[in-house]
This record gives C-alpha cells, sequence and structure tokens, in this order.
C-alpha cells in the first residue's frame, strides 16, 4: 500500500522503514518521511502525550534551546516586526523571548491556545519550533502560514532533519508517537523551489523560509 505525500500530495510514494510498531514511507519527489496514516493518534492520545512536556515558560534550558532559532531570527528582523508563534504549547517560551525583546507577539497551538482569529492576520515572521513533524498535513499548514507572512517576511522552524535509512531505522526521533513527518535538506529545497521563497538551514535543526520583497 502507499499513500499521497503529505507534504508535497505527489502520488509516489514507497515503503521506507518499520520498526515493529509504525511503518514509514518516502515521497519520491521531496523526500518526506511521514507515517502510514493508519497508524497515526487521536487527538485525545495526541493531547495527553503532550500534556506530559514539561517545557516551561521561564526555564533556562528551555530558552537556550529555542536560541538556536531565536538569535538568527532576530539578527534578521526589523524593530518592531510583528510575529506569531504557532504551536506554543502550554509554555509559550520563545513568544516569551520576542515579547521581551519588544516583538508585538500572538500565538497559537490548536490545543492550548486555539485562537483562530490569529490565523487571520499578517505578520513579518512566523515560528514553529518542533511543530511541523507533528503534523498530519504540513502542506496545508505551511501553505497557510506562508500566505500570513507579509513580503520579506521569515518563517522560522525548528525540526530534527532525516539524513538516511541507516540512521533513520535508529533515530530515536521517531519513537515519538506524536511525530508522523520527518523532513530532510531536499524536503526544504523542494519547499522552498515551491514557495519561491530563500532558503537557510542553519545546524541541525534550524530551517529560515523567507519570503522575497514584491
Amino acid at each position: 500500500m502507499s499513500y499521497s505525500c503529505p507534504l508535497c500530495s505527489h502520488g509516489n510514494c514507497e515503503s521506507y522503514c518499520e520498526d515493529g510498531r509504525r511503518r514509514y514511507f518516502q515521497c519520491l519527489r521531496c523526500r518526506l518521511v511521514f507515517v502510514s496514516p493508519l497508524q497515526r493518534l487521536s487527538a485525545i492520545e495526541e493531547k495527553a502525550e503532550y500534556d506530559l512536556h514539561e517545557n516551561v515558560t521561564n526555564d533556562p534550558n528551555y530558552r537556550k534551546f529555542l536560541s538556536r532559532l531565536f538569535d538568527p531570527l532576530v539578527l534578521r528582523l526589523a524593530p518592531q516586526s510583528t510575529g506569531l508563534d504557532f504551536g506554543c504549547g502550554p509554555g509559550p517560551a520563545l513568544w516569551s523571548m520576542f515579547e521581551e525583546s519588544g516583538y508585538a507577539m500572538k500565538k497559537y497551538d490548536v490545543f492550548y491556545e486555539k485562537n483562530s482569529s490569529v490565523l487571520l492576520e499578517s505578520y513579518d515572521f512566523i515560528t514553529a519550533t518542533e511543530v511541523i513533524e507533528h503534523l498530519f498535513y504540513p502542506g496545508q499548514v505551511i501553505e497557510r502560514l506562508w500566505k500570513q507572512l507579509s513580503a520579506g517576511g521569515i518563517l522560522g522552524l525548528m525540526t530534527k532533519l532525516v539524513l538516511d535509512k541507516v540512521a533513520f531505522s535508529h533515530w530515536h526521533y521517531k519513537n515519538d508517537q506524536t511525530h508522523v513527518c520527518f523532513f530532510s535538506r531536499e524536503s526544504f529545497v523542494w519547499l522552498a523551489e515551491h514557495l519561491d521563497a530563500h532558503l537557510d538551514i542553519l545546524g541541525s535543526d534550524v530551517i529560515l523560509l523567507s519570503k522575497r520583497l514584491d
């Protein structure tokens, strides 16, 4: 059995890996690796897993982790830029870091901050840290967020990247049952071309997609 890619909608996907709990497929166009749709958690099961997380807003270690996106993004932002922290979770530390630095911020999370009105506004930057690997249909969500960005705006993402099949088979990141989509560098190259965006991949898990000026 094969499925259409949840990122690029391509129908040519092949079996990639199986670990005894879940089966994974890879898109032959954008190289996204994704879990069989039949093996996703329900919304109730997913929320129960997130409730176990202990990401506290003022935790210095958590802030240090988020600074890998925060620091390079701030260097690229104009003063008083407006931003959205998408998928902020119950402890919106990144939202707080930008607020404390003088940026006008909104936040959204489907489980903890479901204010859909913020998805109708436009922003100079949008962040999604450790979010896109949880999305059942990341292509649709990223397209929607991209439309919310002003000209010259930046979409800042954090997610661990697939290296190869051997590494994936032993990868702890795939063992989180809420992780259902796994991006590679090739996935983001495809996405940047699709969106006509400028792509920066910083380190092992920070991705910046910048919208071109009109």
